[in-house]
């Protein structure tokens, strides 16, 4: 697949199953992330590859948080099913780095644009991802339970695999509505 078709063809495919990236992909996605924009070459970055039954402890620790947070009984069942919705789910962490010159807001950017850099590599390849946030990504007792510091955040999380349906998403947004010239 060339640059171009990449980036005008790429979707997000949330439906995923196995099988899920291999060792050779799965090297090419982490030396995509490695990649990304880093301005002061801080690398603020840290990436937990989640998998086989790290992603029942991981749904061990969603449902934990769901606890925690006292979420209805729907969703305190569903906590513990997520990190199963794929083969293989990244986790990816803004990991700041206290600099006169980098903001934290652009180390953060810089963490979001090496997810961009897996998923575009994932889709390169012939699989598909879904990037996901919300309540998880922003769940200080989540933090915790990964090891993270009070200044780290969780991006996303990554989820890699095939997707179980092959379709083509339709685009209907047009560049005219969201470039404009100076």
């Amino acid at each position: 697949m060339n640059a171009l078709e990449l980036l005008l063809t790429r979707q997000s495919d949330a439906r995923l199953t196995e099988p899920g990236p291999n060792s050779e992909q799965l090297s090419i996605i982490k030396q995509a992330a490695l990649l990304a924009p880093d301005h002061g070459a801080l690398t603020p970055w840290q990436f937990i590859v989640v998998q086989g039954e790290g992603r029942e402890r991981l749904g061990d620790v969603f449902y934990r948080s769901a606890c925690h947070h006292q979420l209805d009984e729907r969703n305190l069942e569903r906590a513990k099913t997520l990190a199963l919705r794929a083969p293989l789910v990244i986790i990816c962490i803004a990991k700041y780095v206290e600099n006169n010159k980098v903001p934290r807001i652009e180390q953060v950017q810089s963490a979001a644009c090496a997810v961009f850099a897996m998923q575009q590599a994932t889709f390169a390849q012939g699989l598909g991802g879904v990037w996901r946030t919300g309540h998880y990504a922003q769940c200080e007792l989540i933090k915790a339970e990964l090891g993270l510091n009070v200044d780290d955040e969780i991006v996303g999380y990554l989820y890699l695999g095939t997707p179980e349906v092959k379709h083509v998403k339709t685009r209907r947004l047009s560049t005219e509505q969201f470039f404009s010239d100076f």
